[in-house]
């Protein structure tokens, strides 16, 4: 009887383990997330695991971990409010101030010290940052974790075996191959996360912008500074918090700078900020005698799709409208939303002889849309869109950017009168 009751406990725990585990936010992620995600912290928790176990710590490595510990935890609780403000209006490749602790302890600590340091510096983030943000789920931050597990025993194969820092030009060389490694790792790891979740393929979408990776540069170059000092003048060592701090803000400042300029739902240029760019292209345009190319689109039946699945579905249609549109223009070229299903694009240097086929790309693009979105009955696929195409070229469509705008918009209203799906260019009237 004791027997049959252990078995049935035992029964009764293993059936609430599969029933938590299968609430995982992981298997509800897009097709192939689980399948990778598991196998990156699968292979991030062994490397960890062989590195603690080959590690033979000294004194003097405890001390340098619990100083980058506890100047991690006190910068993470000084910025906290900013980190969070970053993250809720972020939605590209997150760039933290958590490289400038890991990429120090890559220096200065044995391979199994420095995966701890990274481990509890994301565990800290998680729990008093990072949890509660309902865009943040748990598997993501461990799998961010991982990759920093991987890009700090990469990296740090080139230190092994150091005592101490070097010096010279051989050991700044050194210090700068580790640094490479450290983020190639890190941002090919989190680019594949990137790519699952968004399907995006552009550089910019999988890697971030210039100032994201201008940003983990700087952040490297203060891990290098704090290794130094904790190996050379660890009294000087907390003054690293003052510049962490600082550049953390200024980022925030420009962060929010830029999403005052972007349209909430779809990423890109809001009216007033694509206008702004609109006028500032024009004027160079006329002082250099070259062209610039407009594009007005309209999704064709877009009443439809909200009908049919809902707002909440439309709004997501709408995203990845955008998303496609920013993909098959040039990155040089601005897309802008003026409201509802509208969109704008602007093309510098562009003749009509050139816009024309890039608006047909375009369209062709979007009619190969699909877009999986939540129903009461399961996830359902919204396919079969279209968009109409109106053409305005400066200087034969207009001098000034109203007038270039009015043009398109006459294009795009004859596209719509003509069947809808189609690219109408105008001559100025």
């Amino acid at each position: 009887m004791i027997m049959g009751d252990v078995e049935l406990a035992g029964e009764g725990a293993g059936t609430r383990l599969r029933a938590w585990i299968g609430r995982w936010e992981l298997w509800s992620g897009p097709r192939g997330v689980p399948a990778v995600f598991l196998i990156v912290e699968g292979l991030a928790a062994a490397v960890a695991v062989m590195a603690l176990l080959r590690s033979n710590y000294e004194t003097t490595e405890f001390v340098r971990f619990g100083s980058l510990l506890g100047l991690a935890f006190l910068q993470a609780e000084l910025s906290r409010s900013v980190e969070r403000l970053r993250r809720s209006i972020c939605d590209r490749p997150h760039i933290n101030m958590t490289s400038v602790w890991t990429f120090a302890g890559v220096l200065v600590l044995p391979p199994g010290l420095a995966v701890t340091l990274g481990l509890l510096v994301y565990l800290h983030l998680w729990l008093r940052v990072w949890r509660g943000m309902s865009h943040r789920p748990a598997y993501r931050v461990v799998y961010c974790a991982a990759a920093i597990v991987l890009s700090c025993l990469a990296s740090g194969a080139i230190v092994t075996g150091w005592n101490g820092l070097p010096v010279g030009f051989t050991g700044s060389l050194r210090i700068v191959e580790a640094a490479a490694v450290f983020t190639a790792a890190n941002a090919v790891i989190v680019a594949l996360s990137v790519y699952l979740h968004t399907g995006g393929r552009s550089l910019r979408s999988l890697f971030g912008t210039s100032d994201d990776n201008l940003l983990e540069v700087t952040t490297l170059v203060l891990g290098t500074s704090t290794a130094l000092g904790v190996v050379h003048a660890p009294a000087l060592v907390p003054f690293v918090l003052l510049p962490v701090l600082v550049l953390h803000r200024s980022v925030l400042v420009r962060q929010l700078e830029i999403a005052a300029n972007i349209d909430g739902k779809t990423g890109v240029l809001n009216a007033h900020a694509w206008h702004l760019l609109g006028e500032r292209e024009l004027t160079s345009a006329a002082r250099e005698k070259s062209t610039l190319g407009v594009l007005m689109l309209d999704l064709d039946h877009f009443k439809q799709v909200n009908d049919v699945y809902g707002h909440l579905a439309g709004d997501a249609v709408l995203k990845v409208v955008a998303t496609t549109i920013s993909q098959h223009v040039r990155d040089y070229d601005s897309v802008g939303r003026f409201g509802g299903e509208e969109f704008v694009v602007l093309l510098p240097g562009a003749t009509e002889k050139e816009v024309i086929p890039v608006a047909e790309r375009v369209r062709r693009a979007v009619m190969a849309i699909e877009v999986e979105v939540p129903a009461a009955a399961g996830p359902r696929i919204v396919r079969g869109l279209s968009v109409s195409i109106g053409v305005a070229v400066y200087p034969k469509g207009g001098m000034v950017l109203e007038r270039l705008l009015h043009v398109a918009d006459s294009a795009l209203y004859q596209a719509k009168n003509n069947g809808r799906n189609r690219v109408v260019s105008l001559a100025a009237a």
